[in-house]
């Protein structure tokens, strides 16, 4: 680093101190162009911050595969034991703002974004492996019900309102994502220590162009903790910055953070042969039919040298895909794939993919130019199309055979998949926990649902009987003895 203070522009600072005036105490010149380059970049040190993950924490290591992965699919990344690829992961609430607090229940962001010699591959999921709803549409509106109320501005106070119940009572689909959510796996202190999954189903296709559904899970080295709702509160108070504490403090000291990444495989033949659709990002698939089966590991080994240039101005999208890795038609993922993208030209500018955190460590070659922040031009000369003669042709179409895809038949139509069956995995999830979870996930529950109105309540609880008799029943008497 330069020893001598300069401008913007590279020119020497003799005084940082005062500002240029009429005499020692006149008023200040507007020519004090250092005074004035500092404060107009000051106002402007702020980005509008995500409306959905704006507390973050992040750290930089590689994936490393344990055999190649060429039966299934032929991304680069995925075949050779001897190549580390760099990755960035950011980790991060959903619901909260960028000064809220971590260990609060909500769900928690799980986002990789693989450096491969194919260009750059985001795998962008969650620490639990479902989500609220099963097509994006509802998606502005699940985050509205989420968020502080347009009247009141009241924030949601870790869900425990009527207008999140409200959505979540009246989206029955929901029902197994609040069995996660409201089990201690929504609350944790570690971002070291909980799973991640890519939630969605994407497709791998190999070099014959065979295609299959896989579903993403990571597992953590150091195994999963979790908290309950009480010590949550408590760090949320002493310690509102936990998981970024523990993230940053864990690699500082020169230690590493493994995770071993897993997927479930499933032919195309099968999704009609169960009893619920398997591109319902509401549902898991069953461990004991579609196995995890081990690809790799990563360690994060290097925390950022600049919070805001490598992880504020990170950008993640579900459409950063590789040859090999295609989108499947699940709903919810169809609609990330436009969002997440067009977020970030609003957040960062139409040229946040060179942003050096975001550009490939590929070269770059097309015909898109201009708009703010232009750092690194695509092209060169006076052709900036294509086809072209002037610019010898250049950059041309690769040429590479295409994935010939799925077969789409079907009229145009809105209309909900057939095979929903909202409650049974929920109920399954329930059944499956011990006597200790089964109890804090009905007194979160309760906790929180008794400060909605009467008709929510009811009808949340239906719901929850409709999963499990059992579960439902003892939230209701929860509540009842709560408000005794």
């Amino acid at each position: 680093m330069k020893k001598t203070l300069t401008t913007n522009q590279g020119v020497e600072v003799n005084d940082n101190q005062n500002s240029l005036t009429a005499g020692e105490r006149g008023s200040v010149l507007l020519q004090d162009v250092h005074l004035i380059e500092k404060l107009a970049h000051f106002d402007r040190e702020r980005i509008p911050e995500r409306v959905v993950h704006a507390k973050g924490a992040g750290a930089h290591g590689y994936f490393q595969v344990y055999k190649s992965m060429a039966p299934y699919t032929k991304a680069k990344f995925l075949q050779n034991p001897d190549v580390k690829t760099p990755v960035l992961v950011r980790f991060s609430t959903v619901v909260g703002s960028r000064g809220s607090a971590e260990s609060v229940r909500d769900p928690r962001g799980f986002a990789v974004k693989f450096y491969t010699e194919d260009g750059n591959y985001d795998l962008v999921g969650n620490n639990i492996p479902v989500f609220f709803i099963r097509d994006a549409i509802k998606f502005p509106d699940m985050i509205h019900s989420f968020k502080p109320a347009p009247d009141t501005n009241y924030p949601t106070s870790s869900s425990a309102n009527s207008r999140f119940w409200d959505f979540i009572s009246l989206s029955p689909e929901s029902t197994h994502m609040i069995i996660w959510l409201f089990s201690d796996r929504g609350t944790i202190k570690s971002y070291r220590k909980m799973e991640g999954f890519g939630v969605n189903t994407y497709i791998w296709v190999n070099k014959m162009g065979r295609g299959i559904y896989v579903k993403y899970h990571w597992k953590p080295a150091a195994g999963i903790e979790t908290i309950d709702r009480f010590e949550s509160t408590r760090l949320a108070g002493e310690d509102p910055d936990c998981a970024t504490r523990d993230l940053y403090d864990w690699i500082a000291s020169g230690k590493e953070v493994e995770y071993e990444l897993n997927v479930q495989l499933m032919e195309f033949e099968d999704e009609n042969e169960l009893e619920f659709d398997p591109l319902d990002a509401t549902k898991t698939w069953p461990e004991d039919r579609y196995p995890l089966m081990p690809v790799g590991k990563m360690v994060l080994n290097k925390n950022p040298e600049n919070y805001f240039a490598e992880i504020e101005q990170a950008a993640f999208c579900p459409a950063s895909l590789i040859p090999g890795v295609e989108p499947s038609a699940d709903k919810l993922l169809q609609g990330r794939l436009f969002s997440y993208a067009d977020t970030h030209r609003h957040r960062l500018g139409p040229n946040y993919l060179q942003i050096p955190v975001n550009r490939p460590k590929v070269e770059v070659s097309n015909d898109q130019q201009d708009g703010y922040m232009t750092i690194t031009p695509q092209f060169s000369g006076t052709a900036n199309y294509e086809p072209n003669s002037l610019g010898g042709g250049l950059p041309k179409e690769s040429g590479a055979p295409t994935y010939p895809g799925k077969p789409l038949q079907g009229v145009m139509v809105r209309k909900r998949i057939e095979k929903t069956n909202d409650f049974r995995q929920a109920g399954e999830r329930y059944r499956s926990l011990s006597k200790i979870d089964q109890d804090h996930l009905v007194g979160n529950i309760a906790d929180s649902l008794m400060h909605a109105d009467m008709e929510i309540r009811k009808r949340m609880i239906r719901n929850l009987k409709s999963a499990d008799a059992e579960m439902g029943e003892r939230v209701e008497h929860s509540i009842k003895e709560m408000k005794a």
